[in-house]
C-alpha cells in the first residue's frame, strides 16, 4: 500500500469565561475556545489531516456545525469516529506531527497527558504522535490572545 500524507489546520476564537479544551484535556485559563463542539483546535486539525490523507473530505463534511447532534460534543468522540473511518477505508495511522500556536497559556506541562489521551483514543502508540507549541511572538490575533490555531500533518498507510 502506498503511504498517504494529510494536512490539517484549525483556528478558534478565544473568549473569557469559556472552557479551554486542548488535546483532549481541560486546561485552566481565563479564556476558552468558541465553537459548536468543545472547540478543541488540536483535535480538529488532526481530524482534518486524517480525513484529507484518505481523501474523505473534511471535518465539516462528517460532523457539520449545523447539526444539533454535534453541539457541545467532546472532540475526542469526533477523533474516534474519524479514526474508525480511516480504518474502514483500509488505512492505518503511521504518525502524526502537530503544532499548536497560542500566546498563553504555556502548554508544555500538559503535552505528556495530551499525548497519552489522544494516542489512546486513536489506538496508536504515544511515540507516533508529536505535539509542539509555539507563540506568535505577540503578533496578530493569536498574539493579542483573541484566538488559537493548530496544524497537523499525518502519514497513513
Amino acid at each position: 500500500m502506498v503511504p498517504r500524507i494529510g494536512f490539517g489546520f484549525d483556528t478558534h476564537r478565544l473568549e473569557e469565561w469559556k472552557e479551554f479544551w486542548l488535546g483532549g484535556i481541560l486546561i485552566p485559563h481565563t479564556k476558552g475556545s468558541v465553537g459548536n463542539s468543545d472547540a478543541d483546535v488540536l483535535i480538529h486539525a488532526i481530524c482534518d489531516a486524517l480525513l484529507g490523507a484518505a481523501a474523505l473530505g473534511d471535518i465539516g463534511t462528517h460532523f457539520p456545525d449545523t447539526s444539533d447532534e454535534f453541539k457541545g460534543i467532546d472532540s475526542k468522540i469526533l477523533l474516534k469516529k474519524t479514526c474508525d473511518l480511516i480504518r474502514e477505508s483500509g488505512y492505518s495511522i503511521g504518525n502524526i506531527d502537530s503544532t499548536v500556536v497560542l500566546q498563553t497559556p504555556k502548554i508544555s506541562k500538559y503535552v505528556f497527558e495530551m499525548l497519552h489521551i489522544l494516542s489512546d483514543v486513536m489506538g496508536i502508540s504515544p511515540g507516533s504522535l508529536s505535539i509542539k507549541a509555539k507563540t506568535s511572538e505577540t503578533l496578530g490575533f493569536i498574539g493579542r490572545e483573541e484566538g488559537v490555531s493548530a496544524y497537523a500533518v499525518v502519514l497513513i498507510l
